[in-house]
């Protein structure tokens, strides 16, 4: 309402305009306060999306919401086929995918012979079908039957909902980048990268991949990145958005989403301190996204183990989470940018190879091993 009126609103964090203690609280005392503080530059705006930014928001989180209540009915269907002992989803991996869903209907229509229910199988599954047929013989009842029936219509309709949820987002990402305004390049950020971008991602000099030469929209070229789906490139842009002017530099796109650590130092020492609240969406999409970069050849699935192997696997999640940010902020404040891949030997091939040779002699004279280095002939 304050926004239709052509007001300028500012949301600011009560941590920012707490009164001083001792004073005495009253509504009229706290509102003078509130102003003082205003007036004085004491306080700072919070980020507060654009409306059309704030109903993309509406459709990602609902599908969050959707995703995690799909899961939870698949695994009531699982958990309804283990109390009949029917041990399917020890047999097929995937117990929806098409010879699962097969298989799930068969039932709910009265089929019960498992030499039947196993000739349903498809393509790879089908090598399993002695096992399947084992895995079929049980107690499944009409009362299992009608419970699995009501789980898999639920799941259809969640299914049909998303469909709908992936449309309507798509067509307001299409509505924010078409609305999208100019960037000023000669703004703050928008100089040389950072360390950790030109470490761990695309910089403003990045020529665009071989055949690329058309400019993508934001959630394509953030789906560029390995790890990052176009569903969780919507999610991202839901959160962030499109232009990010309201963050001068990728450390405030960091700090706001709560993945920077407080600094907590006193009489010249630094003491551990923990990360502060951020978005929660954004940071569960990052989160995501780092997991399934773990086990990949990859320069931010190089660091995740680096940095796990040191100082856990809960830090290199954070770690690597701003690192994707931070990649993800240059995408965003240069149009113009796309991701280069570095590798996961980036970091090795600029080590120096004495320091290297150093630590491992090291390592195995802690074993109680003699080591002596001697150079090849053919480098000599």
């Amino acid at each position: 309402m304050l926004e239709a009126a052509g007001l300028r609103c500012w949301l600011v964090n009560a941590r920012q305009v707490k009164h001083l203690p001792g004073r005495p609280k009253t509504d009229k005392i706290d509102s003078v306060w509130l102003c003082k503080v205003a007036e004085r530059g004491m306080c700072s705006p919070s980020f507060v999306p654009a409306r059309p930014q704030r109903q993309l928001r509406l459709f990602t989180r609902y599908r969050i919401a959707a995703v995690r209540e799909r899961t939870r009915e698949m695994q009531r269907a699982e958990k309804l086929l283990e109390d009949a002992q029917l041990k399917v989803s020890v047999v097929a991996s995937d117990l929806f995918g098409v010879s699962g869903r097969a298989m799930l209907t068969a039932l709910v229509a009265g089929e019960r012979d498992p030499e039947v229910l196993a000739d349903l199988a498809r393509g790879r599954l089908r090598r399993k079908r002695t096992e399947l047929v084992r895995a079929f013989r049980g107690s499944f009842e009409d009362a299992h039957a009608l419970v699995l029936a009501m789980i898999l219509d639920r799941i259809e309709r969640l299914d049909s909902d998303i469909a709908r949820l992936d449309a309507s987002i798509a067509e307001a990402v299409a509505a924010m980048t078409d609305h999208a305004p100019a960037q000023d390049r000669s703004g703050p950020g928008c100089g040389a990268p950072s360390p950790d971008t030109a470490a761990g991602g695309p910089t403003p000099e990045s020529p665009p991949p071989a055949g690329g030469g058309a400019r993508l929209g934001p959630a394509e070229r953030l789906a560029e990145i390995p790890g990052i789906s176009l569903a969780t490139a919507h999610t991202i842009l839901a959160e962030v958005g499109t232009d990010v002017a309201a963050f001068p530099t990728a450390a405030h796109l960091v700090s706001w989403a709560g993945l920077a650590p407080k600094a907590n130092q006193s009489a010249g020492r630094s003491s551990p301190a923990r990360t502060t609240k951020g978005n929660r969406y954004l940071a569960g999409a990052l989160g995501q996204v780092v997991f399934s970069l773990a086990r990949t050849q990859t320069f931010f699935g190089d660091r995740y183990r680096r940095i796990r192997a040191s100082r856990g696997p809960q830090k290199a999640v954070v770690a690597v989470s701003r690192s994707v940010l931070t990649t993800i902020w240059h995408l965003l404040d240069d149009p113009d940018t796309r991701y280069r891949e570095l590798g996961a030997d980036y970091h090795r091939n600029r080590q120096d190879t004495h320091k290297q040779a150093a630590a491992a002699v090291r390592r195995l004279e802690r074993l109680g091993f003699e080591v002596t280095l001697a150079q090849p002939a053919a480098a000599i």
